[in-house]
């Protein structure tokens, strides 16, 4: 459905999303995962056309998302679901008129309008009856997300963009959402692209997850290979950092603090803090190599094809 083809998004001498290509396909929950800073949230942005790209193109349904009359085709087809509800919705406007909104920006015939919006609220279970003249300040954290949502799905989109969409909320609501985001994707046949800090949440939710570091995809795959058997040293890390009885002592993690995306380092972009480094690493910048499982590739050149893999430095 959605093709991201060598995708770069600067913000001055940062290079925030540096090369990014993966798909999104119709009915799929991808998830994209890495620590605060990789560039995740502005690729889902970049996307849809909400920060300019430097170079490298947006693709749907195998064509170029291209100037106006692209980006608004695009946007009828995925809508996103933002980070913070305090944010998102405004105040001044009640529940029936901020889910509306994106009707009237798409020009849908007012006639349809009260109905769809009803329909919207009861798939996030907010009956308009009880919710539709409410202001936001009348609602709870997670039932203005779900007012989020609503609006999101009120055009009727194929797929969803998520940018950590329960983050801002509180434990005891976080279950429900995503339950709502599950259970809309079997209901509508929703494609959820999911933006997450969290590996376990991934693991749980999606179909294939993409780790980004330092503005790149480093490794991708289905959810259990890229979980249960991750090949590059910033996954392993990862996994190692998740919370379990059964990990043994003297796990390794990386060393330091990620680099400022603004200097960027040579070779491999991991080759700092990397615990399993070699000298090729600090020249060679490694595209993603198959694994040879599941669709499971991986930046990292212990897999390039006839390469040993060197004595490691500490």
């Amino acid at each position: 459905m959605i093709g991201v083809r060598d995708l770069h998004v600067h913000y001055g001498a940062a290079r925030a999303v540096d090369g990014v290509s993966l798909d999104w396909r119709p009915g799929e929950v991808l998830g994209v995962v890495g620590e605060s800073g990789c560039g995740k949230s502005t690729l889902a942005r970049a996307i849809l056309g909400l920060v300019p790209s430097a170079g490298g193109s947006v693709e749907l349904d195998g064509e170029p998302v291209a100037g106006r009359a692209g980006l608004r085709a695009l946007r009828r087809r995925v809508q996103m679901v933002f980070q913070d509800p305090y944010q998102t919705l405004n105040p001044r406007m009640r529940v029936r008129a901020i889910v509306g909104e994106p009707l009237v920006v798409q020009g849908a015939p007012k006639a349809e309008h009260e109905q769809r919006v009803a329909r919207a609220l009861a798939d996030v279970g907010l009956p308009a009856d009880r919710f539709a003249d409410r202001y936001p300040d009348q609602l709870s954290g997670g039932q203005r997300q779900r007012v989020a949502i609503a609006a999101a799905l009120v055009i009727e989109p194929d797929g969803l963009i998520c940018d950590e969409p329960v983050s801002m909320l509180d434990v005891s609501v976080r279950a429900q959402v995503l339950k709502v985001l599950m259970d809309l994707r079997e209901s509508r046949s929703l494609a959820l692209l999911f933006i997450t800090h969290d590996l376990g949440l991934a693991w749980t939710l999606c179909d294939r997850i993409a780790v980004m570091y330092l503005g790149r995809v480093v490794e991708q795959g289905s959810a259990r290979s890229v979980i249960e058997h991750p090949r590059h040293p910033y996954t392993q890390a990862l996994v190692a950092a998740v919370p379990s009885p059964q990990r043994e002592r003297g796990t390794r993690l990386l060393a330091g603090e990620p680099p400022n995306a603004a200097q960027i380092p040579s070779g491999c972009r991991l080759h700092p803090r990397c615990p399993r480094r070699f000298e090729p690493c600090d020249s060679e910048d490694p595209p993603l190599f198959d694994t040879g499982e599941d669709e499971h590739r991986a930046a990292c050149l212990l897999l390039s094809p006839g390469r040993r893999s060197g004595s490691a430095r500490a």
